[in-house]
């Protein structure tokens, strides 16, 4: 009969790039109102961010929606008007930047700027996910030689291997509401884990 064994190991790094959804969100008595502005704002924003360094392939639309707003807080509901969200993600390839660059699009978009929020990670996680893999082969071999030890048995090699990465998630909500109280937004990237997890089957040695 052989040992089943978890492994568990981490790496830490640092993060070299931030992903920022940001747009516009604009309400007017027609559509066609507030879609001509919403498209005047998105363009200004989209501007702001290549100034501000971001690469035309970095940016991407991830949502564009046009909807009726009523108002419920009498007997009846009452049409407000309508809504159009033109939102972008936005890849920054310098942390750094990250606070100045959402200054920036608060400025460029004004009171229709919506920053629905941003996430920092590593653009290569290979040599993370190497150092998380060894530090888990590491602990499964750890526990397994316990294991054996402890049962009177020796340890043979390993017949079954299997592994599991959990990537990095830790992003960083934050409202456009949020961004009026400071003059200079600060945001602070952290660090970034990797998580490995190796079940491991050993042979029952001699």
């Amino acid at each position: 009969m052989g040992i089943t064994v978890f492994g568990i190991g981490e790496a830490v790094g640092r993060p070299d790039q931030v992903e920022i959804d940001v747009g516009v969100s604009v309400l007017a008595e027609s559509v066609a109102e507030a879609a001509s502005v919403a498209g005047e704002k998105a363009q200004v924003v989209t501007s702001a961010l290549t100034s501000a360094g971001v690469a035309a392939d970095d940016v991407a639309t991830t949502e564009y929606s046009i909807r009726p707003e009523y108002d419920y807080s009498g007997n009846e509901q009452r049409l407000l008007g309508y809504r159009v969200s033109n939102i972008m993600r936005a890849r920054l390839r310098d942390v750094t930047a990250a606070g100045p660059l959402v200054d920036v699009i608060s400025s460029a978009g004004g009171d229709q700027t919506r920053v629905n929020g941003l996430s920092f990670g590593v653009s290569d996680e290979t040599a993370l996910q190497a150092e998380a893999r060894e530090s888990a082969w590491n602990d499964a071999l750890a526990k397994a030689t316990q294991l054996a030890n402890l049962s009177g048995q020796g340890l043979g090699r390993a017949t079954s291997i299997a592994e599991t990465i959990r990537p990095p998630v830790a992003p960083v909500r934050m409202m456009a509401a949020d961004m009026a109280t400071e003059k200079t937004t600060p945001i602070q990237p952290g660090t970034t884990t990797v998580s490995v997890t190796l079940q491991v089957e050993f042979e029952a040695g001699a």
